[in-house]
């Protein structure tokens, strides 16, 4: 049978949040996706993130720090050919292009979680954060998935213990095996959320925009982060994200 080419797209950066001139440091955002899909870009997955994007955007204001969503080529990963991280490791060249040499966060959910976590090897690169990684049982090459592109990089990890769509025991094995490498490797725990995490979504936020803007503009973490980072395993690793984190999120 003959294989049919994949129509020619491109991935792309969206508009800028926040100020894009004088940048000093940018969150690369990753939408989810599916397993399999090589149909144009999936605007929900896009809108999901925006709001991250913007507030983001906001915190960083008097840091000089930008957000931008990237759209990918294609909304599945579609096995081997990864096609999310192709497309991170585009935009990782775009933004030095755009912007020179100001570092960057990944910040991912479900595939584009992975995505940033496979593409954080770029050298822009100093931090992930992956919200709910879609991680499933073996590679495509039936290896593991890697994590030595994560040493030197801080990470974070946020997953749902009710999550039913990505299994987060899987991404608890990657952080154990990432924390073994480095030792900037934190993961949380949100009880009782599941895949969007939306029970408990101003949290989440809070969380986020602390790890990405403390990694950004070189501030210290909130105390929550700072423990977890420092805790061995599994305390460091099924941290749990407390109730009203955020309402006085500075130590």
């Amino acid at each position: 049978m003959t294989q049919q080419a994949l129509p020619r797209r491109d991935a792309r950066l969206g508009r800028a949040f926040g100020d894009d001139h004088a940048v000093q440091g940018v969150a690369l955002l990753l939408p989810g996706g599916t397993a399999a899909g090589t149909r144009g870009r999936s605007r929900r997955a896009a809108a999901a993130i925006l709001p991250l994007a913007r507030r983001l955007a906001r915190a960083g204001a008097g840091h000089d720090v930008t957000a931008h969503v990237l759209h990918y080529r294609y909304r599945g990963w579609n096995g081997a050919d990864a096609h999310p991280v192709r497309d991170a490791e585009w935009a990782l060249e775009e933004v030095t292009r755009r912007y020179g040499d100001v570092p960057v966060c990944l910040v991912g959910r479900d595939i584009g979680a992975r995505a940033a976590l496979r593409a954080a090897g770029h050298p822009a690169a100093v931090s992930v954060l992956a919200l709910a990684p879609w991680l499933p049982e073996g590679r495509e090459d039936g290896g593991e998935e890697p994590v030595r592109q994560l040493a030197g990089r801080r990470v974070l990890i946020v997953h749902g213990t009710d999550d039913e769509h990505t299994d987060p025991d899987r991404s608890y094995r990657l952080a154990v095996r990432a924390k073994r490498i480095n030792p900037d490797v934190c993961r949380f725990e949100v009880h009782t959320d599941g895949h969007a995490l939306r029970r408990h979504r101003a949290e989440v936020l809070a969380l986020a925009e602390d790890f990405t803007l403390s990694t950004l503009c070189d501030r210290d973490f909130a105390r929550p982060v700072a423990d977890a980072l420092a805790a061995p395993p599994p305390l460091g690793l099924r941290m749990p994200l407390a109730a009203g984190f955020g309402r006085s999120l500075r130590h």
